[in-house]
């Protein structure tokens, strides 16, 4: 949990009078807690009103997303923030790195940055940059 959320979770539950039980996000549902239907019908509800209100401004609505999509940007982004496959699949709930594979798409940047900090760890290392399928690319190559 990001500090971040921790705050904002810790606000909800000073304001909820601190209790010892209860969901963070109760809901009017026979359980009591926000189910998985109720977010998508929140979800759809957001969305038309997005877009009545755009549509009433004569502008463009926002474009509607499947909400598992977030859990591939998260994903997606830890990765690319430096955190190991290892704990990335932990932290997903993944039995195996190669589950988390499926969810983390890295792109070229991403990629190539990885690669490019290991520039330097070396002495006699130097970059040169060269054209790769019509692309200019920043290589370190060894010097000796």
């Amino acid at each position: 949990m990001t500090p971040r959320v921790r705050k904002i979770l810790g606000s909800r539950w000073i304001q909820a009078g601190n209790p010892e039980v209860g969901f963070v996000w109760p809901a009017p549902t026979t359980s009591g807690h926000f189910e998985g239907s109720s977010l998508r019908k929140q979800h759809a509800k957001t969305f038309k009103s997005l877009a009545d209100e755009a549509e009433k401004k004569n502008e463009k609505p926002m474009r509607p997303f499947v909400i598992y999509s977030l859990r591939h940007t998260f994903l997606t982004r830890l990765g690319e923030a430096g955190c190991d496959v290892w704990t990335l699949a932990r932290i997903a709930g993944h039995s195996s790195i190669a589950i988390s594979y499926r969810y983390v798409h890295p792109s070229d940047d991403a990629v190539f940055a990885a690669v490019s900090r290991l520039g330097g760890h070396k002495k006699g290392h130097s970059e040169e940059a060269v054209i790769l399928d019509g692309d200019a690319k920043l290589l370190t190559n060894a010097v000796q």
